[in-house]
């Protein structure tokens, strides 16, 4: 066995301009790792890499350089896989320092080892016989275009919405929140609101209490993350559940981890696979959250199929899980086909689907 690995370079497309508090998006980049046995070329395992401009622990310069650097010497390393030495390849391959790529070796070896089936982890949600509650994704834009997402996303069947906030009007935001609650009560539709740190400190409380009079499940990351102190206190007296999401960023060490959400004591933090480290560390914020009596879930971050196929069967490992943040595969235009399907706001794996990973081929480069 001389196995090899190498990647291919992928444009998504969005088929909307996708609005965030850090700008707006038409397109992101994904390296699409690929690990085969040069006896057994038919069998492939893939995983994702893409790390997000501007949030990504690992965006920087010299990334597609280290990307080079860690293919060139997992194949130099003449290696042979079992499960249960991917955690010590990972560790001793790649540096902390590059979350999605660890993330995307850890996945691709998984699915090499499943014979290239798109089988990370085997399950009830694997077989089909399984849905996953997931939210409906409300994007930042005018609020004629907010209250459409909002239409759609209902008739599709969602009970649990998220919205993106922060970018427009405050009191504009407040009024389609309580558009919502109007029509449909806390018991028929659960709201969450993601900020993604555009609240000052100065006035984060006077917002909580102000989206606390709607009903809200949570919020996310109300005010910038490195702010351990304020957002403690935020925690503490907040009339509004609070998530972490950023504040986890670059959070590698398993005592770091747990001194932050010591410190903090937020009510929920969000777990995202690519800007974490992947599934291992995952492992470890769901052991900690548990210790501390913290609530989660797991939410992708722009990923293709590749990419969201293996969180979602990550997740479906857990049971009794709260509405996940698990993006649908329909943000882009470009996406590859897969057995992930929407019915009535749940994800579900449908066996009978076959993937098609041709795309990736023709319009990749490297």
């Amino acid at each position: 066995m001389s196995l090899k690995a190498d990647y291919l370079k992928y444009t998504l497309h969005f088929r909307f301009e996708a609005g965030t508090s850090r700008g707006t998006l038409t397109e992101k980049t994904s390296y699409i790792i690929r690990i085969c046995d040069d006896d057994n070329p038919a069998v492939i395992g893939y995983g994702e890499c893409g790390p997000l401009k501007g949030l990504s622990f690992d965006d920087r310069p010299d990334f597609e350089e280290k990307l080079d650097q860690y293919c060139a010497e997992f194949t130099e390393m003449d290696l042979q896989l079992f499960s249960w030495n991917i955690p010590i390849i990972l560790n001793q391959l790649i540096s902390p320092a590059f979350p999605s790529i660890i993330f995307g070796f850890e996945t691709a070896m998984l699915d090499f080892l499943s014979g290239g089936s798109r089988l990370i982890r085997a399950s009830d949600f694997s077989a089909g016989q399984r849905m996953l509650p997931i939210n409906g994704l409300i994007w930042m834009g005018n609020q004629s275009f907010m209250r459409k997402q909002i239409e759609e996303k209902l008739q599709a069947g969602y009970t649990t919405l998220k919205l993106k906030i922060g970018a427009i009007d405050f009191e504009q935001e407040c009024e389609l929140l309580a558009m919502i609650r109007s029509r449909f009560p806390a018991d028929q539709i659960t709201l969450r609101v993601d900020a993604n740190g555009a609240f000052q400190p100065a006035d984060a409380m006077a917002k909580l209490e102000r989206l606390a009079a709607f009903d809200l499940h949570s919020i996310e990351q109300p005010i910038r993350a490195g702010q351990p102190d304020l957002m403690a206190d935020l925690c503490l007296h907040s009339p509004l559940p609070i998530a972490l999401d950023e504040e986890l960023i670059g959070q590698m060490e398993y005592v770091h981890k747990f001194r932050l959400l010591k410190k903090i004591q937020p009510q929920y933090i969000i777990l995202k696979p690519t800007l974490l480290g992947g599934l291992r560390h995952c492992d470890e914020w769901i052991e900690l959250a548990g210790r501390l009596n913290i609530g989660w879930w797991l939410t992708s971050a722009l990923e293709s199929n590749i990419g969201l196929n293996a969180i979602a069967q990550y997740t479906a490992q857990f049971k009794h899980l709260l509405p996940q943040g698990l993006g649908t595969g329909q943000l882009y235009h470009n996406n590859v086909d897969s057995p992930l399907v929407v019915e009535q706001g749940q994800l579900h794996y449908d066996p009978a689907r076959s993937w098609n990973l041709s795309p990736l081929l023709v319009d990749a480069s490297h």
